[in-house]
């Protein structure tokens, strides 16, 4: 799903699917498009760029249900997207994760590539996800970079891209003094998290970043991570001696 100027579905029932676009806050049209199609689940796919109130191109039933859009406005991106997800549940649709529609989307246990993480990047590996459970709450971010168990960045409303590039420019004001090739990405989602519509990603320019931040790999969790493109993931990393590794949820 495409939050901005496009919400994109694919839709599944009775063995059909059905492949539209809507603009954001046209909810009457898109609820009156699925029944005609007689869809009854919704897979959201691809990015989440949260929206401002007024790009909304609102129609009359979303003008009904402002009032809890308003308030689901009011927190933060988990908030905003159980709302969502309630919205559809209130009109009759089941929204069903990706990774239930094609569990081979998701990233398998185990590493991936021919570099292992050894045991100083297993303890960065676990200082990252504490320190990503100890934010969950607050509904931050859902990536941290650990070098030799010292948390030096965590992932804001830049996403990771950013947060890489971050990584790297602290490497070139040597605010970051450690020798190239260790520390960790680490990506996980937050505690009650709506994996139905946000699930992390790991890509090609996700390893690109790491490279670029002179890490020594990435650590996503299995099952809960979405990965894209994978031969070209694994290929990148093994061209730069990265690890990529799937932990356990």
């Amino acid at each position: 799903m495409l939050i901005g100027s496009v919400l994109e579905i694919v839709t599944r029932a009775r063995g059909y699917g059905a492949s539209r676009a809507r603009s954001l806050g046209q909810i009457g049209r898109l609820t009156s498009l699925l029944r005609r199609e007689q869809c009854h689940d919704v897979v959201p796919v691809g990015s989440l760029v949260r929206p401002a109130l007024s790009e909304l191109r609102l129609d009359w039933r979303t003008l009904r249900v402002m009032p809890s859009l308003i308030r689901a406005f009011r927190g933060g991106d988990d908030h905003l997207l159980t709302s969502v997800a309630r919205i559809f549940a209130d009109n009759g649709f089941r929204l069903v994760g990706v990774s239930e529609v094609a569990p081979e989307l998701t990233m398998p246990a185990g590493a991936l590539t021919r570099r292992k993480p050894d045991d100083g990047a297993l303890r960065d590996i676990a200082k990252a996800r504490a320190a990503l459970a100890a934010l969950s709450a607050f509904d931050v971010g859902q990536a941290a970079v650990v070098i030799d168990e010292h948390v030096v960045a965590l992932e804001d409303v830049g996403g990771t891209d950013a947060l890489l590039q971050r990584v790297a420019r602290l490497r070139e004001t040597r605010r970051i003094r450690t020798p190239a090739g260790r520390g960790v990405l680490v990506k996980a989602p937050k505690s009650g998290q709506e994996l139905r519509i946000d699930m992390p990603a790991l890509g090609p320019n996700t390893v690109a970043g790491v490279q670029e931040a002179q890490l020594a790999g990435i650590a996503v969790v299995a099952g809960q991570t979405l990965l894209a493109e994978p031969e070209a993931v694994i290929s990148a990393a093994d061209r730069n001696g990265l690890f990529v590794v799937g932990v356990p949820a």
